[in-house]
């Protein structure tokens, strides 16, 4: 669905930036320039704390946006890191609002594809808000956070790659769950009648 929205885009509007891991797409207070869509590789978003700390408030992986809200902001508000070599493409801001002002199905399309994002990242933040490792790993299996390796999943919902690979084992003996791959688990039918 969001290929065919961004379809609308003309080609002008679109850049490619091929970039290494470590390297910084955007830092936070830098005036925007659009958003972003990672191609191939990952990207973190990420804001500095008043302490100094790196708090990651967002991973984009193959496929992701990331930074729509730059759209509708002068500056962008955390810096966007290459966790791997990656390749993204970065959407023209000025091109973006002047189709959202026409009033044409882009806007209409675009907002919905927004909405839905909302959706999911409030999603996350339940599961996130799980406080057993347990309970936490095994809703993440059923949202099916588990589509690559066991550390994405294990970052991902905020464990420690030991913790994620001990409590998917807990879980697989206990039933909950079934490994059907290397680094892939399934939610394990009922066989209990319930």
């Amino acid at each position: 669905m969001l290929d065919e929205i961004l379809t609308a885009l003309p080609k002008s509007a679109l850049k490619t930036i091929t970039a290494k891991r470590g390297d910084t797409l955007f830092r936070q207070g830098q005036r925007t320039h659009g958003f972003f869509r990672v191609k191939s590789g990952g990207v973190t978003l990420q804001r500095m704390t008043e302490t100094g700390d790196v708090l990651v408030i967002h991973r984009a992986t193959e496929g992701d946006c990331f930074a729509e809200a730059s759209i509708f902001s002068d500056a962008y508000h955390c810096e966007a890191v290459c966790v791997s070599d990656s390749e993204v493409t970065c959407y023209d801001r000025g091109t973006v609002l002047d189709l959202m002002r026409a009033g044409s199905d882009f806007s209409i399309r675009f907002s919905q594809h927004l909405a839905t994002q909302v959706q999911r990242y409030r999603a996350h933040s339940e599961i996130l808000a799980i406080r057993s490792a347990k309970h936490r790993v095994l809703a993440a299996v059923q949202a099916g956070y588990n589509q690559g390796a066991v550390t994405e999943l294990a970052g991902r919902i905020n464990l420690t790659r030991e913790a994620c690979y001990r409590t998917l084992t807990d879980l697989c003996t206990e039933g909950k769950l079934q490994r059907v791959g290397r680094g892939k688990y399934v939610v394990s039918e009922r066989t209990d009648g319930s």
